[in-house]
């Protein structure tokens, strides 16, 4: 991956975090903005020192804190963020990336229509133009076409989708960011008020949106998940169902995939059971590799599946685990 060239005007990184630590994503987005230009964060809380000096071994010069975002809700952030982009960056900063989420790419537009920026959501590789302008490659039309896209304006903001590209850290001595704290706040005040959360269950698997590895249960599932959920854990991966198996209830919402679900990027995708309808295409056709597991050699997923396997999805899939477990010398 290049490097920014000299000069080169700064790009802000919006960095998500859960219990005070970065998500992988925000050091995909780190990788990224270095080859565009000097880096700097922006944190909605007040940062803590551990992270901090993380994001620093990323590359970081600078870290703007938010305190007063930590809570609101996506439009009021991104009327805050405008305003740390307009009072800090000035006219220099050309770019402003966030991983593209539910959340952040209403933050995003928000933000572009204060400040008069582009918009582009779920790119899949950022670069830079010949005239320095952001460059973002995205897919259309369930990934079947590929576009290369670049904002007519000076400033762009740009939402990559996670496990778009590898996170990877720079050579050479970390470094101490400089931490600047802004009290801003949305000019009208919020409009919603966020007065309660409740955490999901905890668990061991990666969230759906940025795991590296998704396996999915479909309707050949018939409700018994326990030979994907197997799967998933002997992998480190992520759960994920089709619009089929979430309205039988076979579980919940949350894991559906697809145009009215959640929108997923994996190095690995293992359908199991899966047909490989438009809806559920639509959100996990941009998968690095996938792995169909279907009885049913007629099934559209065969059609874009890298690797296909016709057969019984609990014959296939524990005997994958199983050789998975022998390999790592777990058996």
């Amino acid at each position: 991956m290049t490097t920014a060239a000299p000069g080169a005007a700064p790009v802000l990184v919006v960095v998500d975090h859960h219990d005070d630590a970065p998500r992988s994503s925000a050091y995909e987005l780190l990788t990224v903005a270095r080859t565009l230009g000097p880096v700097e964060a922006v944190w909605f809380g007040a940062a803590p020192e551990a992270a901090v000096d993380r994001l620093g071994a990323w590359g970081v010069a600078r870290v703007h804190a938010v305190p007063a975002a930590a809570d609101l809700l996506p439009p009021e952030r991104g009327e805050a963020l405008a305003a740390v982009v307009e009072a800090v960056a000035g006219p220099g900063a050309s770019t402003v990336l966030l991983a593209s989420t539910f959340e952040n790419k209403e933050t995003a537009a928000r933000l572009a229509l204060a400040t008069g920026a582009g918009l582009m959501v779920d790119a899949a590789a950022l670069e830079a133009g010949p005239d320095g302008r952001v460059v973002a490659v995205q897919q259309a039309f369930a990934a079947t076409w590929t576009l290369r896209a670049c904002t007519t304006t000076p400033r762009a903001v740009v939402a990559l989708k996670p496990n778009a590209v590898a996170a990877v850290a720079p050579d050479g001595a970390p470094t101490q960011p400089e931490v600047l704290t802004h009290d801003v706040v949305p000019a009208a005040g919020p409009v919603a008020r966020l007065v309660e959360r409740t955490p999901r269950p905890a668990s061991d698997r990666p969230d759906l949106g940025e795991a590296q590895v998704v396996v999915v249960g479909g309707r050949g599932t018939e409700g018994d998940f326990s030979a994907v959920e197997e799967l998933a854990d002997v992998l480190g991966g992520a759960v994920g169902a089709t619009r089929v198996a979430t309205d039988e209830g076979w579980i919940g919402h949350e894991a559906q995939i697809g145009q009215t679900g959640v929108t997923i990027t994996p190095r690995l995708y293992i359908g199991a059971g899966v047909s490989g309808a438009v809806h559920h295409r639509g959100g996990m056709q941009a998968s690095g590799t996938i792995v169909a597991v279907n009885s049913d050699p007629e099934s559209p997923i065969f059609e874009i599946a890298d690797f296909g396997v016709v057969g019984d999805l609990f014959t296939v899939l524990p005997q994958a685990a199983a050789e998975i477990r022998r390999i790592r010398g777990e058996a």
